[in-house]
């Protein structure tokens, strides 16, 4: 199994570029199961979960075709209705695959799905909203099994604000009889890159980037070519390393107007940021000073964000709390900072960090995706070496992040 092995102390320096988002690519490759026609993607990140989603929409019988980040989707021959258990216990997005085979093909059987253990996350609010659409959902044997000769639009509310709930029913509205209306629909940037793609395809959607999607259903979808935006996330990642490490960086291929929350907190660290249309340069030539936030849904400051920050916060000059609003185990990451010479206490949801002058390396393990980003950046922050297991989840949402901070002059070393 791969492990990161990291010589903390190192300035960064240089040019990074911003691969495209995870969170936007999922659920744009489901939406080539929308339609027979030929759907041309570009900026696909090469990651391990876009990996396993391209592996579940072959087994489907989805032609694809890749070449690096561009990948040509065709749907004329899909002939199996099924997401397998085996599939989707690894990556919870295969979800997605629900809402577009059922409102194309009239049924879907999806395994009910798995991915990093952060929270419930459950997805009754994707059923409910297929069910208000006129669809026969049964829960057997751990498969959502769904039926309905032809979706039709209804007014849904979910109980609350859930990104792929959004983007499931979305897809599944483009092609329903009637018209749909998605209030308390969740506001993210890859919801809006989502409803992009499907407008190059033909559907008719108002209301995109709000909170209330109404969506007129058409006949059919067709072909259409589509480049998924940048990713914020890892943009924010970089942004927290530099902060953390100190240096000067310039991130390319970025998008500044997805990171209003992120870009204030980390001037209020102390960062200097200055961007145009598509790059960011960061410079930090001090300690950070501590940043205090809470995290909620877009616009707001991301839960994706979390331990990344924190990691600053470890190193940052006074006090701060972290409350984690959206998932209820989004703090494993604490006690593998801790050992790094980290003091963070947990109260409820909330997590108290005071700033330490170093932190000193350790060996650590990952737990998710985000908290194996938090733990490279308080590697690249501490002294010493660093030794982090189980980096398979950060491979599932960072595109090559060992080349990447190499490149800027980080001591990080990729080994078995």
């Amino acid at each position: 199994m791969d492990k990161l092995l990291i010589q903390g102390g190192h300035r960064l320096s240089g040019e990074i570029t911003i691969s495209g988002a995870k969170n936007a690519a999922l659920p744009i490759l489901c939406a080539g199961l929308l339609t027979a026609d030929a759907v041309q993607l570009s900026n696909v990140p090469l990651l391990q979960d876009v990996a396993t989603m391209l592996k579940l929409l072959r087994q489907m019988g989805l032609q694809v075709e890749q070449d690096g980040e561009q990948v040509m989707l065709n749907g004329a021959a899909i002939d199996k209705l099924e997401a397998p258990y085996e599939m989707v216990k690894t990556m919870r997005a295969s979800i997605l695959v629900l809402g577009p085979l059922l409102t194309r093909f009239g049924e879907a059987r999806v395994s009910l799905p798995g991915g990093c253990a952060i929270g419930s996350r459950p997805v009754d609010q994707h059923i409910k909203g297929l069910q208000a659409m006129g669809a026969e959902i049964t829960i057997e044997a751990g498969y959502i099994h769904a039926k309905a000769k032809r979706l039709k639009g209804a007014r849904i509310v979910t109980d609350m604000i859930t990104v792929t709930g959004t983007e499931n029913l979305l897809m599944a509205a483009t092609l329903a009889e009637g018209e749909t209306i998605l209030e308390n629909a969740a506001r993210e940037p890859e919801v809006t890159d989502l409803a992009n793609l499907l407008v190059a395809m033909g559907a008719k959607i108002e209301g995109i980037g709000t909170d209330r999607l109404v969506i007129q259903g058409v006949e059919r979808l067709h072909g259409a070519s589509h480049a998924v935006i940048a990713d914020r996330i890892e943009t924010a990642t970089f942004l927290c390393a530099v902060a953390a490490a100190g240096g000067d960086v310039t991130l390319r291929n970025a998008r500044t107007d997805t990171l209003d929350v992120a870009f204030d907190k980390l001037r209020e660290a102390g960062a200097i940021l200055t961007s145009g249309d598509d790059w960011i340069r960061v410079q930090m030539s001090s300690r950070p000073k501590a940043v205090s936030f809470r995290t909620t849904e877009y616009p707001g400051f991301p839960t994706d964000m979390q331990a990344q920050f924190m990691a600053m916060n470890c190193i940052a000059e006074g006090n701060s709390r972290v409350v984690e609003t959206i998932f209820e185990n989004r703090f494993m990451h604490v006690q593998e900072m801790n050992r790094l010479g980290a003091a963070i206490t947990i109260e409820g949801h909330t997590a108290i960090i005071n700033g330490v002058d170093k932190l000193v390396g350790a060996p650590v393990m990952a737990t998710d995706l985000r908290a194996s980003a938090s733990l490279v950046i308080a590697a690249l922050a501490a002294e010493g070496e660093t030794l982090i297991d189980r980096i398979y989840h950060l491979d599932r949402g960072y595109d090559r992040m060992e080349v990447k901070l190499s490149a800027v002059g980080a001591h990080i070393q990729r080994v078995k």
